[in-house]
């Protein structure tokens, strides 16, 4: 069997839900696990989520799962519904919905489900992704208060630089002028916010990556906000090439040794869900120690210097991204976010579960 897996500890998990828990001021918590649990598998995880007060998904499917493993509190869905038709469902099934444009608050009014849904209204208070402009935020919420397929109302928005050098000042100052005029409970604090600015913890807060263990800060590790890594991605060595120097190294030769050199092949590629971009020099674990890729990622396989660590040799261990290895400083070198990583895990890769 290919040596590449994934570990996904609950403890870690649990953890995490404690830690967010304690910073979030009092306000009700919705763990967002969207896109599977941000690639860690929702099922996997669904009992270790259990002391967050509701889940926030995306698809109508992910949330009929969770209630048939045994899910009862509530489940946010955050687009909401998608036809008049899918409305019957939330209304069966206790799911509350985002409702982010006139369209879907006209199919609200066009329903017949057997009771009344609970209802998100989603402000744009200037990330202009989803969401009712602030303006029209009297008139939408008079509309749904007219409507008899809503019950209870909350204001949510989203901050577009909650982790970066602007911060919420401006979107929180709008999005708390509507809330307070419209005596309306609120949502706003993803992980980012509900760390960094306790003002936007509202009614209920929407942590997400710090979760799994991952930072929402650029500029901050996971280590030093006090979260662990939910998933670790780890494989072999499984081959050794000894080189000389000015030898070039994979695809293209774009790694030459600048020296005699030992480099290991280790089994992961992009197929893996390791990204093909991650460039030469991205940090991995070898033996346990820090060491770093070569040349280009492949499909199956990627090259590690083995410089420095006569101990490393065919079988060694080595760790991708995870425990000892924050996913945010490989996805820092690949120039992406740890959320890429983590969602792409391929499904070929075998997880197991630990606590």
């Amino acid at each position: 069997m290919r040596p590449i897996r994934a570990k996904i500890d609950l403890g870690a998990l649990r953890a995490n839900l404690d830690f967010v828990r304690r910073r979030s001021s009092g306000s009700r918590l919705w763990a967002v696990a969207k896109a599977d649990a941000y690639g860690h598998g929702l099922a996997r995880l669904q009992s270790a989520l259990a002391a967050a007060d509701g889940l926030a998904l995306l698809e109508l499917e992910a949330a009929l799962g969770a209630r048939e493993r045994g899910w009862s509190k509530p489940i946010l869905l955050l687009e909401g519904f998608f036809s008049t038709k899918e409305i019957d469902a939330f209304a069966l099934h206790r799911f509350t919905a985002v409702v982010h444009n006139d369209e879907q608050i006209g199919m609200l009014e066009a329903a017949r489900p057997a009771t009344p849904i609970d209802v998100y209204l989603k402000l744009n208070s200037g990330m202009n992704r989803l969401g009712i402009a602030v303006a029209a935020a009297r008139h939408a919420v008079d509309r749904l208060r007219a409507c008899g397929n809503v019950a209870a109302i909350t204001l949510m928005t989203h901050y577009a630089d909650a982790d970066g050098p602007r911060g919420v000042a401006g979107q929180a100052a709008l999005f708390e002028t509507v809330t307070r005029e419209l005596a309306l409970p609120s949502s706003s604090a993803n992980s980012a916010a509900l760390l960094r600015f306790p003002g936007t913890h509202g009614a209920w807060v929407r942590p997400g990556i710090a979760l799994y263990g991952c930072s929402p800060f650029p500029d901050e590790s996971a280590q030093a906000i006090g979260v662990r890594p939910v998933m670790t991605l780890s494989s072999r060595i499984i081959a050794v090439q000894s080189v000389e120097r000015g030898a070039r190294v994979g695809y293209s030769g774009t790694f030459v040794a600048p020296e005699a050199m030992r480099i290991g092949v280790v089994a992961c590629g992009y197929a893996d869900g390791y990204p093909r971009h991650a460039p030469g020099g991205t940090p991995i674990l070898v033996h346990g120690a820090l060491a770093q890729t070569l040349g280009r990622v492949s499909m199956d396989l990627l090259f590690a210097d083995l410089r420095g660590l006569p101990q490393a040799g065919v079988g060694s261990e080595v760790t991708l991204w995870g425990e000892g290895l924050s996913a945010d400083a490989v996805a820092a070198s690949a120039m992406t976010v740890s959320y890429e990583l983590l969602c792409g895990l391929a499904a070929r890769v075998p997880v197991s579960v630990c606590e």
